[in-house]
């Protein structure tokens, strides 16, 4: 889901048409699992296709419906990252990417997670969505299916390979640059709660 525009309402609902097509992608993690694990690489492919289109679609019918919701807030970083862990196990698995790149991207993850305890302690959620950050994650979602495919023999692989390697360094790139802004996002925040009343916050790291 995209983030929110200034002004624009976000309500508690849960059933709504965006989130139930972030549900939807989020139970197709176990079936692209599947599918890397046994080689099926075209099958693969197409469920990684249309877990993108989703995360498109879900950010558009969120704000055309006016059905932003903090419910989706959190399922669409939640599907994306889920998405991004397992194609980094399985690629990982068949010696497709270095283990370093894994590394790279769990840590970040691993760093804004630490955050959550004493954010929440403050009185506040997640960090919103910031635009980096989404890049970030667009740029990884795209890497990964041209680096699955950079494996195929013949020039659509060759040619998969080198976009798929400048999409994965763009990804890692700005993964970690809206993760250094979400710690200094997170600093300030923590800073003005002990200094002021408590603030409720609401969101989700991309």
């Amino acid at each position: 889901m995209c983030p929110v525009q200034e002004g624009q309402e976000i309500s508690s609902r849960v059933f709504t048409i965006p989130n139930l097509v972030s549900l939807l992608r989020l139970a197709l993690v176990p079936v692209f699992a599947v599918l890397i694990v046994v080689g099926e690489d075209v099958w693969a492919l197409a469920v990684l296709a249309f877990s993108g289109f989703t995360d498109w679609l879900d950010g558009v019918l969120a704000r055309r419906l006016h059905q932003v919701t903090r419910l989706g807030q959190m399922l669409d970083p939640a599907a994306d990252r889920l998405f991004i862990f397992v194609t980094l196990i399985g690629l990982t698995w068949r010696d497709v990417i270095p283990l370093w790149i894994l590394v790279v991207i769990v840590a970040r993850d691993v760093m804004l997670a630490c955050l959550l305890p004493p954010l929440a302690r403050h009185g506040y959620g997640p960090l919103p969505v910031s635009f980096v950050g989404k890049a970030g994650t667009f740029a990884l979602l795209y890497a990964f299916p041209l680096l699955l495919l950079a494996t195929m023999p013949g020039g659509v692989g060759a040619a998969a390979h080198v976009v798929g390697w400048a999409f994965t360094w763009w990804g890692v790139g700005l993964y970690w640059v809206a993760g250094v802004q979400y710690l200094r996002q997170a600093r300030e925040l923590l800073v003005a709660a002990s200094a002021g009343p408590d603030v409720e916050g609401s969101g989700g790291e991309a």
